[in-house]
């Protein structure tokens, strides 16, 4: 298990290496949110990183309700949403809003009915969870609220929810808010290597130093394990015992200010290239 101190801080980052990254993906939830509220700030640092020409694109558990609109009306280049499930992106061309699955529709629905199983268990043996508010627009995972919408709480809960859904045979990841689980070989790291691959044409195996990952909680440890150049916002140290892979770098601030604390760098390095 790595330790916090291994995290190195955005500040000490070369310049040489944010100058060389051609594209920022980044989780959602209290990476570029704040206690739930994604700020005026936040955003604007998705339209300056687009402005500056980097290829920017949302990794996150949240559902695909929320990724239509996002790759609809965000300044982003594509989505990835419910923990790998499917990428979503607007095809400019044809004018339309464009769905990659990684499972085929009869795999999905089998899916879904067996977390029929897991909710009502999950509901039974764990009092205070929750359904979370946003499942209704779920097509592929099942969330489990312990903190969103519900009173926090304890880890021993959280951990008896992620062991449940194990049982049963289903993935399951733990965000800052949720327990998403899943059946299906894929996670946001598989499924951000295969839209890299098929929409961009870019294979992260060989260009992953080039390419930044911004995070803050465990469902995010693989990809903080892919990238060389992952940042994790300074609220990645409350989970840092419960991940086994950390980020190279780590902001000074929390949630959407590091946010912006790394879309700054990362401007600012350009800037200073195209200046020199």
């Amino acid at each position: 298990m790595l330790e916090v101190g291994r995290m190195t801080p955005l500040a000490s980052c070369p310049r040489a290496i944010l100058v060389a990254i051609r594209g920022i993906f980044t989780d959602i939830d209290e990476t570029m949110s704040t206690h739930g509220q994604l700020t005026a700030e936040a955003y604007a640092a998705l339209g300056a990183l687009k402005k500056a020409g980097l290829l920017v694109v949302p990794v996150t558990g949240r559902p695909a309700g929320w990724c239509d609109h996002i790759a609809r009306f965000w300044p982003v280049d594509a989505v990835v949403g419910e923990n790998g499930a499917f990428w979503m992106w607007h095809d400019a061309k044809a004018g339309k809003l464009r769905t990659r699955f990684i499972q085929s529709e009869a795999e999905r629905a089998d899916g879904k009915r067996r977390l029929e199983a897991v909710r009502s268990e999950v509901l039974r043996s764990v009092p205070g969870a929750g359904i979370a508010s946003d499942q209704p627009y779920r097509l592929a995972d099942l969330a489990i609220d312990f903190c969103e919408d519900v009173p926090a709480l304890p880890p021993g809960d959280v951990e008896r929810i992620v062991s449940i859904f194990e049982k049963h045979g289903a993935h399951a990841k733990v965000s800052s808010i949720h327990v998403n689980g899943w059946f299906g070989d894929y996670d946001k790291l598989t499924t951000t290597k295969a839209m890299m691959a098929e929409l961009f044409g870019v294979d992260l195996a060989r260009e992953a130093e080039r390419y930044a990952f911004s995070g803050d909680s465990p469902n995010d440890s693989p990809m903080f394990g892919f990238f060389p150049n992952a940042v994790g916002v300074a609220n990645v140290c409350d989970f840092a015992d419960a991940m086994p892979n950390l980020p190279r770098w780590v902001t000074s601030a929390r949630s959407g200010a590091g946010f912006v604390e790394l879309a700054e760098a990362v401007i600012a390095a350009r800037q200073q290239r195209t200046s020199c």
